[in-house]
Order: C-alpha cells, then structure tokens, then sequence
C-alpha cells in the first residue's frame, strides 16, 4: 500500500465534552455505536480506558468477522480519546476521537489513519470499497453516540 488512507467525520452533539467522551472511551460500549465492531473486551488485566490499556475487538462486515488485538494511546477525558489496533504483531489502523466545546454542546470528530496491513487485506481492498464503508460506519457511529449522550 503506498500510503496510508485517511477519513473523519464531524457531528454537533448536545451534551457536555465529557459526557460523550465517557461515552466512546469506555471501548466495551463499543458494540452499541459501532455498525462494524460488534464487541470488545479488555485483556491484560486493563479494565479501564487508560494510556497502554489492552483490548480485543470483534469485528464484522457481512459475513466476514474477524478480530483484532488494539492499544489505548490517548486518554484526555473531555478532551481526546484513541487507540491503535495492530495485524500481524505491525500497527494497522489509528483511530482518534476529539472532543471540542461548542456553544451547544460539543463536536466531536472521529478519524482514521490506515497504517499497515497485509497481502489478503491489501488485495480485498482493491474490491471493496474500504473508505467508503468506514466513512459511513463513523457517521453511523457518531449518530448513535450523540442519541446516547443527548438522552442522557
């Protein structure tokens, strides 16, 4: 892959920056924001969304699942949340979460950087149009957080 693919996402949600950052870091939630990670577990022994935290996610895109080890690597309540997920022991996709106060609440932006991946994932690219389907997964993502957040 010559370079890495990039997207984000952007929605305006009417609840605090820390009551929706409570919302996406708690990554076991997950499940119920995501249309493609089903589950994730922290492993490790973590049990909490902290720098260096470790978890499993579950994923799934029709009837192709697969899981991933991933790693917290920012964790600033109200303010950033994100996490690597790593194939093949190499880093494979960054995503980040940024919380900003507006006058009705907050923006938040999810984005994605895809790093690395291996021959079977590079060539299934080429057929499947990846960052379209994870462009409408993190406005997926975002609608629900911000339903859960404003219900709050």
């Amino acid at each position: 892959m010559p370079r890495p693919t990039k997207g984000e996402v952007s929605i305006q949600v009417d609840a605090p920056p820390e009551r929706v950052y409570g919302l996406v870091a708690e990554l076991t939630r997950m499940g119920q924001w995501s249309p493609e990670c089903y589950r994730v577990d922290w492993v490790g022994g973590a049990s909490r969304p902290a720098v260096g935290a470790e978890f499993k996610g579950h994923n799934r895109v029709g009837p192709y699942r697969w899981s991933v080890p991933g790693k917290v690597v920012t964790a600033e309540p109200g303010r950033e949340f994100a996490f690597t997920t790593y194939a093949g022991g190499r880093e494979s996709t960054r995503w980040r979460y940024r919380f900003e106060p507006s006058n009705t609440g907050t923006a938040v932006t999810e984005s994605y950087e895809f790093v690395w991946a291996g021959l079977f994932v590079r060539l299934s690219n080429l057929f499947m149009p990846r960052d379209r389907i994870l462009q409408r997964g993190m406005r997926e993502t975002l609608g629900r957080i911000k339903t859960a957040a404003e219900a709050a």
